[in-house]
């Protein structure tokens, strides 16, 4: 291996390691909240889902507006412009803010809609009495991921990883002692799990923003100087390339949400057995996620730098290296499904036995599954840093929407090939969006490179 690949992919592992740590404590968060609320019984596990699933709807377009702002920082740290990155930072913690803000106030405002989509009085109650405090998360969660892409973006990710941690201890901690009464603590119920949330949410950006202010490895950035307002420039730039990569988000999740109502459409059995098959999968995915973001403040930095030959090693790299580690989740889904699904159900329980079957069939389309999955987000991260947000949502409605719903349906109901071919279309959908990502990249990179002398051509003096 040549030197400069390996320095390459060294560095890459080296950023890419702790944010994928930071996105599996994420996800632990998330899981915790999931247990406490099951062990509040099984109509609040109900209602607590679905708040969960509006917060993660919204929270996930704005976590998309918010990648912009790790982008942009890569690209103007590679072009050595220490101001640049100051103003990026400072208007996106304003965006953030505002988001957050907004945010907090549409999901306050579901209760009166959620009958009108079909939901039970009882589920809606439980719903917002969760979604109420966990509706103030989101200020701080989108500064947090502000503050995130920032360090991450210039080299830091260290402090990401061990805040992150620390907070996925503290939310299990802190709702277990809510839930059983530890320390004289009221039991708040779903409140108090949405208020928690929010509480270490909001603490882990005030945390991170503090070790940025008192560490001398962000003293050249002088973030508390010049004017804070926002910035029409920079917030344009934000927008700009954060409006196109939240809709990508959105586009890929209404991909999964309508999988879901069509397996709803088919029964029981295969709803359950479509959630355990897609916990696995989104457990996997959790290494693509890190390692997208990692490829796209590698590939701005060169970019930013000028270093266009650098900005294809570093996309190629990212690539190949996402999707051979997705290969070894392919086989484990392939060679022992059963071990996979006995991670969420027993096996041993003759209840299960219809939903085990199916969900260890559904693994084995999984394995090609998660392969394109994997590959299409770490494409969709090395076009990001290049700063272009536009072409990922294209692709993104044009594969998922226009090629990946279409051919699930079509499968799974005409055809009759029920929930695998709900599955296969899924797959279909995420296959094309990572073909056309990955000569996206590769097109939009060839032309940042000088164009090569024709061969045997000779210079007339």
């Amino acid at each position: 291996m040549p030197h400069s690949t390996r320095h390459e992919l060294v560095a890459l592992f080296r950023l890419a390691a702790p944010l994928i740590t930071a996105q599996l404590a994420h996800v632990l968060m998330v899981f915790t909240d999931t247990i406490m609320m099951a062990m509040l019984g099984p109509e609040e596990l109900a209602g607590g889902a679905l708040g969960a699933t509006c917060y993660y709807m919204l929270s996930l377009f704005c976590v998309g507006v918010m990648a912009a702002v790790g982008s942009l920082v890569a690209i103007r740290h590679g072009a050595g412009d220490t101001q640049g990155v100051t103003r990026l930072l400072q208007n996106g913690l304003w965006l953030a803010l505002l988001l957050g803000a907004g945010g907090a106030l549409c999901l306050h405002g579901l209760g009166p809609l959620l009958p009108y989509l079909g939901q039970q009085a009882g589920s809606v109650d439980l719903a917002m009495e969760f979604l109420g405090p966990l509706s103030l998360a989101l200020p701080g969660y989108l500064c947090f991921m502000a503050l995130r892409g920032f360090t991450s973006a210039i080299g830091y990710p260290g402090p990401v990883m061990t805040i992150g941690v620390i907070g996925a201890i503290a939310n299990f901690v802190i709702n277990y002692a809510l839930i059983k009464g530890w320390f004289g603590l009221p039991s708040l119920g779903l409140s108090g799990i949405g208020m928690t949330t929010a509480l270490v949410s909001t603490a882990m950006a005030l945390a991170l923003g503090l070790y940025i202010l008192r560490s001398r490895a962000y003293r050249q950035y002088r973030l508390l100087r010049g004017p804070l307002r926002p910035r029409r420039t920079e917030m344009g730039a934000l927008l700009r390339l954060g409006l196109p990569i939240g809709g990508t988000y959105a586009a890929e999740q209404g991909l999964f949400t309508f999988a879901t109502l069509c397996m709803g459409a088919l029964g029981s059995v295969q709803l359950a057995a479509h959630q355990i098959a897609i916990q696995a999968v989104t457990l996997a995915f959790i290494l693509p996620q890190g390692l997208s973001y990692a490829v796209t403040f590698r590939v701005g930095q060169h970019y930013g730098a000028g270093r266009l030959a650098e900005v294809r090693r570093a996309g190629r790299l990212g690539i190949a290296s996402g999707a051979c580690c997705m290969l070894l989740f392919a086989l484990l889904f392939w060679l022992a499904p059963e071990y996979v699904v006995g991670l969420f159900v027993d096996r041993s329980d003759p209840a299960f036995a219809e939903i085990v079957s199916l969900a260890v069939s559904l693994l084995a389309v999984a394995a090609l599954f998660e392969l394109f999955d994997g590959t299409q987000s770490i494409a969709m991260g090395t076009i990001r840093g290049l700063g272009d947000g536009k072409t990922t949502l294209l692709v993104g409605l044009g594969c998922y929407w226009l090629i990946g719903i279409p051919l699930a349906w079509t499968l799974a109901f005409p055809l009759g090939w029920g929930a695998h071919g709900i599955w296969w279309g899924l797959a279909g959908g995420l296959a094309c969006a990572a073909i056309a990502l990955t000569l996206g990249f590769e097109w939009k990179s060839a032309r940042l490179l000088p164009p090569q002398p024709a061969q045997g051509a000779t210079c007339l003096s």
